[in-house]
């Protein structure tokens, strides 16, 4: 918790350094003829909002911090003379392959599958103008496969691998789930706006903004909820398989089926299922929680059958 706020503090200090500094880089990259992934970076930091910028300031500061959280896990260690919670299993290439593959395919097929429901119900329609194809590989796969590694071996490897030193695995799942959800809201509610973005205190505004969102009911059955069922998802499938391979797979996967259902389609406003059953996003409602039911229960089966084939992997070799 130390961690995320002080994390919280520098970004909200950092973040109208950030926004000048960008504003001043879009304005030359408009007027100077730049390489053009240069120009491509300066358009996005010239139209960008505060909020965005905020997200990448946090970004920085809880890379800035980690290294003070990664130094109390070893002190804890230390002090305590054994391995902190559960040591992950180490599996060879074919294995982390099916489990990764498994992973993906269920959360992304079952994510998506919500996604043609909710457009053949109306709640969504295709974009008129669909991305170009680089765009939509970009957009969808990069993220998939740098903030899923990353996420996992940071909260389901190294904090949930603390949590269940002093506490139990239901307990630690939960709290370290809490934890994941209350970090993936750490951004600027939508239509937020600074009277100055550029003041020295207006990130301090921001993160009060962002704070004050906490308190809607709606946001709490139709947003966080989601996140902390998916962060259970993951947390469980870590002690399953004693890996975070599927987890990571499981991460993947809803972040590809997420982003590119965002690409291709848009919601429609006024619908019957909005805001309880659906919201802006396939992240939002009822609908999307039913969805994570059905993902758990095929991921149970499917754990059962990956545990088969270690056990019989395991005899042939004996």
């Amino acid at each position: 918790m130390l961690w995320i706020f002080s994390a919280l503090v520098l970004a909200a200090a950092l973040v109208p350094w950030l926004y000048q500094g960008g504003k001043a880089f879009g304005s030359y990259a408009e007027a100077e003829a730049l390489p053009r992934i240069l120009e491509s970076f300066g358009r996005s930091a010239r139209n960008g909002e505060i909020g965005r910028y905020f997200s990448r300031s946090l970004m920085i500061s809880v890379l800035v911090c980690l290294p003070f959280l990664l130094r109390r896990v070893r002190v804890i260690r230390a002090r305590s003379g054994a391995a902190v919670g559960q040591p992950l299993r180490r599996l060879g290439w074919q294995a982390v392959l099916v489990q990764c593959a498994v992973g993906c395919g269920i959360a992304a097929g079952f994510l998506w599958g919500l996604g043609m429901l909710l457009e053949a119900s109306g709640a969504f329609v295709a974009r008129a103008t669909p991305p170009p194809l680089g765009d939509f590989l970009r957009k969808s796969l990069i993220p998939a496969m740098v903030a899923a590694p990353l996420e996992e071996w940071l909260f389901r490897g190294l904090i949930l691998g603390l949590w269940l030193k002093f506490a139990k695995p239901l307990a630690a799942c939960v709290g370290t789930s809490l934890f994941f959800a209350f970090v993936h809201f750490l951004s600027p509610p939508k239509g937020s706006v600074v009277a100055d973005p550029g003041a020295p205190l207006a990130g301090f505004e921001l993160v009060g903004k962002i704070l004050l969102h906490f308190t809607d009911p709606l946001f709490f059955i139709t947003d966080f909820a989601t996140l902390f069922g998916i962060g259970m998802i993951l947390a469980w499938s870590r002690l399953r398989t004693g890996s975070l391979w599927f987890a990571i797979g499981l991460h993947a996967g809803w972040i590809v089926a997420f982003k590119s259902f965002n690409l291709l389609h848009r919601p429609i406003d006024g619908h019957v299922l909005h805001p309880w059953g659906i919201g802006d996003s396939l992240k939002s409602g009822i609908l999307p929680l039913l969805a994570l039911g059905l993902t758990a229960w095929a991921c149970h089966f499917a754990m059962r059958i990956l545990e088969g084939r270690r056990e019989d992997f395991v005899e042939e070799r004996g």
